[in-house]
């Protein structure tokens, strides 16, 4: 089961890996923690980054040094998901026409605007 977790998250940081070199900027990590289901708040986002032992400080985080302490994460089912009815909650906050349904346009006028 350990090897199939590695796998995933592997998976979901090289998405975010533009350089191809097992490395992806700090500001990504949030993304890739939730991308696996995990939906830590900005404060626990941190908390994890403290874990990640980093050779030099800066705005890179090698897998290897990601892997172990996002491995734990996931088997200690540290994060859970958003729970569906919260998801549904907000979406028909957004949903001002009651359409059952988001325009793009309206999506990105109530993230860049409100």
């Amino acid at each position: 089961i350990v090897a199939e977790i590695e796998k995933k998250i592997t998976e979901a940081f090289e998405v975010f890996d533009r350089e191809s070199n097992k490395t992806v900027d700090v500001r990504e990590i949030g993304c890739i923690i939730r991308s696996l289901g995990c939906f830590p708040n900005e404060a626990e986002v941190q908390e994890l980054l403290a874990q990640i032992e980093v050779e030099e400080p800066g705005e890179f985080i090698h897998l290897e040094q990601f892997l172990p302490v996002m491995t734990k994460v996931l088997l200690e089912r540290r994060f859970w998901p958003i729970p569906e009815d919260v998801i549904l909650h907000a979406f028909e906050a957004l949903d001002e026409n009651k359409c059952g349904y988001i325009t793009k346009e309206d999506l990105v006028k109530h993230l860049t605007e409100e």
